[in-house]
């Protein structure tokens, strides 16, 4: 049988910490091929192509310095070089450049590849919904999508802390495969086939880490941010019930669920740059330049993704602390504002459920 061959579509932080793994999985697997492509958008770093810095010291100086990539991973600036020959097509990119990527792959793969992807966000769809990336990726590139979402933040997974993730997949067939390629003794893989809600929670928990974090910037403790983290989950599960209904509650109890969601509070970088908005006083897209190095902050796009389709509808008043997060985001109220939201939340109001 001939070997399945990987690609990496992305190289940021997330994208290299994940390569570590890929990378070694592949070599030590007799299953797959040793090499493994990964697509890196070229940059000049101290007069250096990215790609041959990665190449020629296998260490990503920009996006995860200190950290040594496995030397079967080979970096490619050109994404239709990247992804041609791969049986199996890794996405973790920003979720806004899905669309653009996708074009110039399509008809440019195999017709048998498969995708997984690791891009927690949504897409505005026509008629003012939302669209799970992983939808964008079967619909552009005629091939089943698989997802990935975890309590993973990346540097803790480079460094090989242990952590858990979970893989979202419906075909049985697909599940060992892909599991056996992310396995490691120091991170778990467990796969659910609710993949809707798995990859939904990956996108919903970076907005509660903005409300986190404007706990955080006015100094209100943990018992506040505490209070934002279940109030938010509680909106989690209340979105995945009303526009994904048929989905499971056991699924928020995994990785991809409240775990990532303590994790983000508390560590991610939607967490750090909300507090700086509230000390500072500086715009989103100030800190992001501040403080990502090249990288994009999620929550507030998600947050403004999430709120177009409740306003479609006319349910922002069912998602109060969304709602609140995506207006304290663009300016519309201030972040001390979102206390009366929580104080005022429908699940204070409840007696008995």
């Amino acid at each position: 049988m001939s070997k399945t061959s990987v690609c990496i579509v992305g190289s940021g932080n997330w994208g290299s910490a994940i390569a570590k793994i890929v990378g070694v999985n592949a070599k030590n697997l007799p299953q797959y091929e040793d090499r493994v492509t990964m697509y890196v958008f070229e940059e000049m770093i101290e007069g250096k192509k990215l790609t041959e810095i990665i190449n020629t010291t296998h260490e990503n100086v920009k996006y995860l310095p200190g950290h040594k990539l496995p030397e079967n991973i080979v970096a490619v600036p050109d994404v239709v070089e990247a992804a041609k020959d791969a049986d199996i097509l890794i996405f973790v990119i920003p979720h806004q450049f899905i669309k653009g990527l996708g074009a110039q792959l399509v008809g440019k793969i195999r017709p048998t590849a498969i995708g997984l992807s690791l891009i927690k966000g949504f897409d505005i769809a026509e008629g003012g919904g939302i669209e799970l990336i992983s939808k964008i990726i079967t619909k552009h590139l005629q091939i089943p999508c698989a997802v990935l979402m975890g309590a993973n933040l990346a540097n803790e997974v480079a460094e090989e802390k242990f952590c858990e993730t979970t893989i979202g997949v419906k075909d049985k067939k697909m599940a060992p495969i892909l599991r056996d390629l992310f396995q490691t003794p120091n991170f778990r893989v467990v796969v659910s086939d609710d993949v809707d809600a798995v990859e939904i929670c990956g996108a919903l928990k970076n907005i509660v880490a903005c409300g986190a974090g404007f706990t955080d910037g006015l100094g209100l403790g943990d018992n506040t941010k505490a209070a934002v983290i279940r109030l938010g989950l509680m909106e989690m599960i209340k979105f995945v019930d009303v526009f994904y209904p048929g989905s499971k509650l056991s699924t928020f109890f995994e990785s991809c669920g409240v775990a990532d969601l303590i994790t983000t509070c508390y560590g991610g970088r939607n967490r750090k740059c909300s507090e700086a908005f509230v000390k500072t006083g500086k715009s989103i897209v100030e800190l992001e330049k501040e403080m990502l190095n090249g990288q994009k902050l999620q929550g507030p796009i998600t947050a403004a993704e999430v709120n177009h389709m409740l306003k479609t509808r006319n349910m922002e008043d069912k998602f109060p602390l969304f709602t609140a997060i995506h207006k304290i985001c663009v300016g519309e109220i201030k972040p001390a504002q979102m206390i009366d939201c929580i104080r005022n939340h429908p699940e204070h109001m409840q007696t008995f459920n």
